[in-house]
């Protein structure tokens, strides 16, 4: 068999490469600081961060607003090949302006609650996209001044830079993870009936514990003779539950649940009712899995996925 050449090498990192060496730059966390500390002290937790995180649409509202600048933007790039359509483009190009702002303010909100290597990742993104809409906003405003193929370069560069932006917006939701629910699935086990967890006396009580079913990890909390069992794992990032704070329901106890307890996870302050894992507060926008809960004449607890 012929000798198998050398491995072909492109003389330019693949994209992927490149996106991996910003989540290993330390020298991006000082700017990564200042920026982070400035948002949280702008956006305190409450009403105003739940809808820019999307909490009242049971999803993170950033991915969905940051589709309209850019398809926009795109649009108008496509649109500068023909003849005649420079009024089109240019009404175009200010509906991507005005549509960037509450998509630059969710992904501010958003970005503020990730980790460091996903925050490093994250500012570039941010950066590109504030590159592109200066671009787009020079190119406006050279078109109004009768500068039409300087405007048609400035319109080439801003769509440059936004899609390097939106390739490393992808990076940050596929590859890191960045606003997937990080919760563990249990829907499976829903078909397999109820599950036996623990006896209720090895439950201390009002005071929240994890315990194992099988792989999963659960939060588990006792009040007297009743148990409300969930998910360990923040959905936001992967958080333990188990080592947060409980605090009571401002809402009251949905399904007459005692208390009406809260969860509020230990890394990035999400809250969840205990009861069914619903979402009080963000960032988190998924429903944490929450289990029906029993317990046997004999003290046993069983649990069974609630869907």
């Amino acid at each position: 068999m012929p000798e198998e050449g050398p491995r072909r090498r492109f003389p330019f990192p693949r994209p992927v490469e490149v996106a991996e060496r910003i989540e290993r730059a330390p020298a991006l966390d000082a700017a990564v600081r200042s920026l982070s500390d400035g948002v949280v002290r702008a956006l305190p937790p409450g009403p105003r961060a739940d809808a820019l995180h999307g909490v009242p649409f049971g999803q993170p509202a950033h991915p969905a607003l940051v589709r309209l600048p850019l398809g926009c933007w795109m649009s108008a790039a496509l649109l500068d090949l023909f003849p005649g359509t420079e009024r089109a483009v240019r009404t175009l190009i200010a509906a991507g302006l005005a549509s960037s702002l509450p998509a630059t303010a969710t992904g501010l909100a958003d970005w503020s609650a990730l980790h460091r290597h996903q925050q490093r990742v994250g500012l570039v993104h941010a950066a590109s996209g504030a590159c592109a809409a200066t671009l787009f906003s020079a190119s406006l405003i050279a078109r109004a001044s009768g500068l039409g193929r300087v405007g048609k370069l400035l319109s080439a560069g801003g769509l440059t830079a936004a899609t390097i932006g939106g390739y490393l917006g992808g990076h940050l939701a596929l590859r890191l993870g960045a606003g997937a629910s990080h919760a563990e699935p249990i829907g499976h086990l829903a078909g397999l009936g109820w599950h036996e967890l623990c006896r209720i006396h090895e439950l201390p009580d009002g005071r929240p514990v994890r315990r194992q079913l099988g792989y999963l990890s659960l939060f588990v909390l006792r009040r007297g003779p009743q148990v409300s069992v969930l998910s360990d794992h923040c959905a936001h990032l992967g958080g333990p539950l188990h080592q947060g704070r409980t605090v009571s329901d401002p809402d009251g106890a949905p399904d007459g649940a005692p208390d009406g307890d809260c969860v509020t996870c230990p890394w990035h302050g999400s809250t969840f009712r205990v009861a069914d894992g619903s979402v009080v507060h963000g960032p988190a926008t998924a429903r944490q899995p929450s289990f029906l809960c029993r317990i046997t004449d004999d003290g046993v607890v069983q649990v069974q996925p609630r869907l």
